[in-house]
């Protein structure tokens, strides 16, 4: 399946690959994953159109793609109820490794606010139940967030902070709470400062991701992102650890192997 021969794999915790479900960039995509040792891609839908798109690219690729079910919250709208619905229907015809990706997200619509936060809770509980871990969007949102972790949290509350950009004070908080943070190409930027959080955090509680299409890493800054690039990712947290990219690459896939179980 892959023609590298390097002894460790990546894990990519987070992407969209599947937009290009069904066409030829797909497998090239997805070669190029495999010559980088990046065998296992998580696939969070955003709303139930996308949701085709996953379970198609998750049965194209079965050992190496595997879908998560949820309601973005900037896909939280009026109709969120029957919206969660149809996700629900869905939870019982596939097999999902997560619930997500969900959250808040005040950056494009504070009106949306309550929606939000009572999505969340509904999504919280199907995870509760299934035994799964929620996978976790959060922008300009992690007083309100935490504040409904809080109210929900549980030995059965656990999961990844999706693109984890706060300071470290959150990032402790979110660890508290039984979260691993969800590190991307944010961590590349120069001047984002997340580098200097990463370095103060235990490797153990942290996963690599790289929500492709967005947010690629240097030296693809500005450039449509792809699953790929994760080793750049990879190689930054080695460099900011002063180890070696295999080390990461075995502490943080055994992470999502506790996470996701498989």
């Amino acid at each position: 399946m892959t023609t590298s021969i390097d002894p460790y794999t990546l894990t990519d915790t987070h992407t969209h690959i599947y937009y290009h479900a069904g066409t030829p960039e797909l497998d090239e995509q997805l070669q190029r994953c495999f010559e980088k040792n990046i065998q296992r891609l998580f696939l969070p839908n955003v709303d139930n159109e996308s949701v085709p798109l996953v379970m198609e690219t998750a049965r194209a690729y079965p050992t190496n793609c595997f879908p998560m079910l949820g309601l973005h919250p900037c896909s939280v709208k009026e109709n969120y109820k029957e919206e969660l619905e149809r996700i629900e229907r869905l939870l019982a015809a596939h097999r999902i490794y997560a619930i997500g990706e969900i959250g808040l997200d005040l950056y494009w619509d504070k009106s949306t606010l309550d929606f939000q936060r009572e999505a969340f809770r509904i999504q919280v509980s199907w995870a509760k139940t299934m035994g799964l871990p929620i996978d976790i969007h959060c922008r300009d949102a992690f007083n309100e967030l935490f504040e409904l972790l809080e109210e929900l949290k549980d030995d059965k509350l656990f999961g990844i902070f999706h693109c984890f950009t706060g300071t470290l004070e959150q990032a402790k908080r979110a660890i508290d709470f039984g979260f691993s943070l969800g590190i991307g190409g944010v961590v590349t930027f120069k001047k984002a400062g997340l580098d200097a959080v990463v370095k103060e955090i235990d490797l153990q509680h942290i996963v690599l991701e790289t929500d492709a299409p967005y947010l690629a890493p240097s030296p693809y800054r500005g450039k449509e992102n792809e699953s790929s690039y994760l080793y750049h990712i990879a190689k930054k947290v080695a460099d900011i650890h002063e180890i070696d990219i295999s080390e990461v690459a075995k502490i943080t896939t055994e992470n999502s192997k506790r996470i996701f179980a498989i």
